[in-house]
């Protein structure tokens, strides 16, 4: 019976993960939303199973982050352990801003949730021995962080966003090297889920957002060893650095 923990359920992409894993009574899931108190739970509540757990992880706090896996801990008991982390849960503030007119504020806020969140997301689940040896750890980026990618665009968009992705990217690179060490099972990858019609999308998003999670979840289901460090698409293909 495997685990699942996912953050920022409560709508968009992370909501799609709780609704497609939840199919399954097999699964357990710990569904991170940034506030309990929000009331813009009752998709997530209505895709939940019996065995879902909706805990509250605001990713831009680290005070939060803490109650999180306390909370998680609590929630599974002390023996089970979590199989999938995907860190699911971004922010793109202020997608008008160019490199030219970054807001210093608008990025500091991304950097917190998009990429130490993540960081720290992993780091105090393995403090608190919550990860099981063969975890399988997914950090949800973007084509927008491919140096590669953007170097082809003639229109670069969301500079503050793809910025802080670009960083989580590297981040991801680092997990997966130093994550081994403590769990030489472990694998962590980036996959970039592509242009969902979700809030976050924005206007013109051209892919239903369950589309772009069963596709994710393929990869996520069929990772090897190999494979971590790797930077995928929603498709399964490799994406250029």
């Amino acid at each position: 019976m495997p685990v699942y923990c996912i953050t920022g359920t409560n709508r968009g992409l992370g909501l799609e993960f709780v609704r497609q894993l939840a199919r399954s009574s097999d699964n357990t899931i710990i569904a991170g939303v940034r506030s309990l108190a929000s009331t813009d739970l009752s998709d997530l509540r209505a895709a939940a199973s019996p065995s879902t757990h909706i805990l509250e992880c605001d990713t831009g706090s680290l005070a939060s982050i803490h109650a999180f896996a306390k909370a998680a801990r609590l929630a599974l008991g002390e023996d089970r352990k979590i199989d999938y982390l995907i860190n699911n849960a971004a922010v793109n503030l202020a997608s008008h801003q160019t490199s030219l007119n970054l807001g210093p504020d608008e990025l500091q806020a991304q950097m917190a949730v998009n990429v130490i969140g993540p960081a720290k997301t992993l780091e105090l689940f393995l403090d608190a021995g919550l990860l099981s040896q063969h975890v399988r750890v997914l950090n949800m980026t973007s084509g927008l962080a491919s140096l590669h990618l953007t170097a082809q665009s003639p229109a670069r968009k969301c500079a503050g966003y793809s910025i802080t992705k670009a960083a989580l990217n590297m981040l991801t690179l680092h997990q997966a090297a130093d994550l081994r060490s403590h769990l030489p099972g472990a694998v962590v990858v980036l996959a970039d889920p592509g242009w969902a019609k979700t809030r976050l999308g924005g206007e013109g998003a051209v892919m239903e957002p369950s589309d772009s999670v069963a596709g994710v979840l393929k990869v996520l289901h069929g990772l090897r060893p190999e494979d971590s460090g790797s930077f995928f698409s929603h498709s399964g293909d490799k994406i250029p650095w």
